[in-house]
Order: C-alpha cells, then sequence, then structure tokens
C-alpha cells in the first residue's frame, strides 16, 4: 500500500515520518545558506539589523506655541487674580500657571523639543505679568486711580512697587514656573 506523497515532496522521494512535512532534510529541498523557511523579514545586507529612525515628531509646535501664548496671557489674569484678591503672591499658584501653559503647548504642539522651552519663557512672563496684574489690583483698592490708570498710564510707577517688593521668593516662584512648564510640556507630549 502507497501513501500519498506530502505537499512540497517531489515524486519519486521517499517519505520520512520522523520529520515534519517542508524541512529541510531527508528528500526535501535544502534552504539557501542564511535563509530560514517562512521567515517573517527578508535576511538584511550585511547580516546586521538597522535601527529604528527617530521616532516623528506629532501635533503641530507652530500651533502649540500659539496656544502655549494664549494660555499663558489667560493664565496671567487668572493668577492676578488670585494676588489681588488674596494681597499675597501664592507658590502654588505659581506652579499651576507654567504647568497649565506647558500642558496645553505639549498637548497641541506634541513632542517637539523646543516646545518645553517655548513654555518655560512664556511661564516666566505669564508669572510676571500676573504678579503686576495683582500689585496693580492691590494698588488700585489703596489708591484713586483705577486698575487701567495704574496698569496702563502708570506702568513705570507699577514695575517700581514691584521690584521693592520682590523677594527671594519671588524668584523662587518664577523658577519652578519654569521647571513646571518644561515638565508640563514633555508630559503632555506623550
Amino acid at each position: 500500500m502507497t501513501q500519498p506523497t506530502p505537499p512540497g515532496q517531489p515524486y519519486g522521494q521517499p517519505q520520512h515520518p520522523q520529520q515534519p512535512y517542508g524541512q529541510p532534510g531527508y528528500g526535501y529541498p535544502q534552504q539557501p545558506y542564511g535563509q530560514q523557511p517562512y521567515a517573517p523579514f527578508p535576511p538584511q545586507q550585511g547580516g546586521f539589523p538597522v535601527p529604528p529612525g527617530p521616532a516623528p515628531h506629532r501635533g503641530n509646535p507652530g500651533l502649540g506655541i500659539v496656544v502655549a501664548v494664549v494660555t499663558a496671557l489667560v493664565a496671567a489674569g487668572v493668577y492676578g487674580a488670585i494676588i489681588g484678591a488674596t494681597e499675597h503672591e501664592i507658590g502654588w499658584a505659581a506652579v499651576g500657571v507654567g504647568f497649565v501653559v506647558g500642558l496645553a503647548a505639549g498637548k497641541v504642539g506634541g513632542s517637539h523639543p523646543a516646545l518645553g522651552v517655548v513654555s518655560a519663557a512664556l511661564s516666566l512672563g505669564a508669572v510676571y505679568f500676573g504678579q503686576l496684574i495683582g500689585e496693580a489690583m492691590i494698588a488700585a483698592d489703596k489708591t484713586p486711580w483705577t486698575f487701567s490708570e495704574i496698569f496702563i498710564d502708570h506702568f513705570d510707577l507699577l514695575q517700581e512697587a514691584w521690584k521693592k517688593d520682590a523677594d527671594a521668593m519671588t524668584f523662587v516662584f518664577f523658577a519652578i514656573a519654569a521647571v513646571a512648564a518644561f515638565g508640563g510640556a514633555q508630559r503632555a507630549a506623550r
């Protein structure tokens, strides 16, 4: 009694039950050196794997910067209102300003490395203008001038008052806000 010829085996070749179908060996064609049957990828020239290139940037960095600028302006207003209402600088609010600016830039702009640096710079400006807005609100309560008169017409006096009130903690808040903005941009881009 003869058994049917397995697929891939030439006619007239003996069958070897101990070897699975399609494997090189007794009666089966040998594969060329370096190739394996059913290899998922063709062999590469030189035999060394090629590392993948850099990951593509996702998002739109230009739009991320625009969103970061708008977020910095809004955050400066909110931070200034908090300072004006409490008549104190609040460190957590400065950290929040930086983190929100960085988060907005990273979410919209993606993983571009410049967004963290731009966010840090914008958060420094936002904290500064927030403190000036707070100073102007406090001065408007204590003087006959309105907030807009102080902020627009007497901006030089406002800056002098800020310089007089600034202490070491003011600059610590600047540094923390910049670090939070950089970290927020990096975290949001993941």
